[in-house]
């Protein structure tokens, strides 16, 4: 392993205790549902940043019409069918709650942690100072992702342990794509690259219109509570102008 990838895992671990860390937090302490609401919002808001400061300039950047629209395409239509599918289950299943998962929301939520260990990955390659910039903006997001993730699942009736294993699967995952952008992807021709960011920024929209801001909407929502999503976008875009 050269030095250069374990620097890149080294900094791709904030991110990950980020996730494990917000997640022990949304298990262990008990929220209000405006509390609730209110991380479910800002996490939505900086994921949403995401993909305005760092994704889509970078699909711009790489400037492939066709191979974009194939992407993108292709990654919404997975996306509701992978949720077609699973209500279609769930409204068929009498099993226990506690066992059922939500696995359109998982999905993308993979996706989305998948796509920023990539571009923790990748955003070495334009230097130490960028990238670690990078990490801690990551680090932030993740954190606020794993209490949305967590929160969304408990109310899913989850039990505790299983949401505290899911969210150690999700660090995981950060880390080895983490380790998939500081290798594969650094000598991968553009249009691969182009492909898979246009897959992750359909998936990562999905993600914040159609299942974290949907979880979070709750009745007579004051206007605090709805700011919350412009804190984090506001967040995320200043780190990114810093980065």
């Amino acid at each position: 392993m050269s030095p250069l990838v374990q620097q890149i895992l080294g900094y791709a671990l904030l991110p990950a205790l980020g996730l494990s860390v917000g997640g022990l937090i949304a298990a262990y302490v008990r929220l209000t549902i405006k509390l609730q609401s209110a991380v479910l919002h800002f996490a939505a808001g900086v994921i949403f940043s995401v993909v305005a400061v760092e994704v889509l300039p970078e699909v711009v950047r790489l400037h492939n019409p066709l191979l974009t629209a194939v992407g993108f395409g292709a990654s919404i239509v997975l996306m509701l069918v992978i949720r077609r599918w699973t209500e279609s289950k769930e409204t068929k299943t009498t099993a226990d709650p506690s066992q059922q998962l939500p696995i359109t929301f998982l999905i993308v939520i993979g996706i989305d942690v998948f796509i920023d260990g990539l571009l923790l990955g990748v955003g070495f390659a334009a230097g130490a100072k960028q990238g670690k910039l990078l990490a801690m903006a990551l680090g932030i997001e993740s954190l606020s992702l794993g209490l949305a993730t967590a929160t969304s699942l408990l109310k899913n009736q989850l039990a505790r342990a299983r949401v505290i294993s899911l969210l150690g699967g999700l660090a995981a995952l950060f880390l080895i794509s983490a380790g998939l952008g500081a290798t594969l992807l650094q000598n991968v021709p553009e249009t691969v690259l182009n492909l898979v960011l246009s897959v992750g920024l359909a998936a990562l929209l999905f993600l914040v219109t159609d299942e974290l801001l949907t979880e979070a909407h709750i009745a007579q929502e004051p206007a605090w509570l709805t700011a919350t999503f412009y804190a984090g976008f506001l967040l995320f875009l200043l780190l990114g102008m810093i980065v």
